[in-house]
This record gives structure tokens, sequence and C-alpha cells, in this order.
């Protein structure tokens, strides 16, 4: 494998303003054989969490990104001249768990797994655009169908909602706590 096919990979995901996705590296790299592709971002990830770097290079979302090593995000953020990043309120946390595991999914049907009207959080939620609107539901009153965007997936460190916890895995977390507690 060569280092150039590393250094075009590198410059592709620094480039590129959305996770960069193996199928499009493959798209501009036409010809490029896939297991050395494949080789030349195993590389560049290990460069990358080398000790002396401020850099790195994250998988989510999908594709891969650069990022600033979480050791430097204060300095990062004093530069920006940026605040922590908001922290998501309960009740988004709520309708953002219902929408993921439920989706596609009417705020009529939010509401009601929620117990409360969420017309408010879900129009925050497309603000922060951690959910979209994906057409309109085939039933009285043609209601806007909702699910979560790739950003959400970014948010949280995603790379696919298949990675989301299992009820299984969320119930034993919750037992666990409540035995902690006790």
């Amino acid at each position: 494998m060569s280092s150039d096919l590393k250094n075009i990979i590198e410059a592709l995901i620094f480039i590129s303003q959305d996770p960069l996705t193996i199928d499009r590296v493959k798209a501009v790299l036409e010809g490029a054989p896939d297991e050395e592709i494949q080789a030349a971002i195993d590389e560049l990830l290990q460069d990358c969490e080398a000790a002396g770097r401020g850099i790195h290079v994250v998988h989510t979302g999908g594709g891969y990104i650069l990022s600033t090593k979480p050791d430097h995000d204060r300095w990062v953020r004093r530069l920006l001249q940026i605040e922590r990043k908001n922290k998501l309120s309960s009740a988004a946390l709520e309708t953002l768990a219902g929408i993921a595991y439920h989706q596609p999914v009417t705020q009529a049907e939010i509401s009601a797994i929620r117990g409360v009207d969420s017309t408010y959080t879900l129009k925050s939620l497309l603000d922060k655009k951690l959910i979209k609107i994906i057409g309109r539901k085939k039933a009285p009153g043609n209601p806007l169908v909702y699910r979560t965007s790739e950003r959400f997936l970014q948010y949280f460190g995603l790379n696919s909602l298949d990675e989301l916890p299992s009820e299984e895995e969320i119930g034993k977390i919750l037992q666990e706590e409540k035995s902690s507690e006790a």
C-alpha cells in the first residue's frame, strides 16, 4: 500500500463537510483495490491515535471525520469563543429516544408514548437538526412523519441505529443501577 493513498484519504476526510463513507472514497478513488483503501484507512486511524497528535479520525455517522482530540477541547473552545455544547433537556432526550426506537413516527404517536404534548420539543429537535420530517402519513389529517437525522448519529457518536442499546440491554443497566442504589 502506498503512503500516497493514505495521504489522499486523509485529505478527502479533511475537506469533506459530512462524514466520508467508504463507498464515497471508493467512488473517488476508482480503480483502487478495496483492501488497499481499508488498509490505508486503518493505518491513518493508527497514525492519528499516536501520542503527540492534536487531531484524530473518528468513525461516526456512517463515515469518517477529522476531529480535535478531547484533551484539547478547552483551548479549541476558547479559540472559537464557544460555550460548552448545550445539553439536551430530559424532554428532548425522551422524545429523541421515542423517535429513535419507533421511527418513522408522528407527533401524536410521540405524544402518546411520552404521555405529554411534544409539539415544542419536536420543534426544538428540528431546529437542532437531530430529527427530520420525511413526509406525511396516509391517515386522517395527513400528519407529518419524523425520523432521526444523520446529525443525530453524529451527536451521539453512532454509525447506525443498530448501535442503539436494545431493550434487554437497557433493562439490564436499569437493574444494575437499582441494585447499586440499594
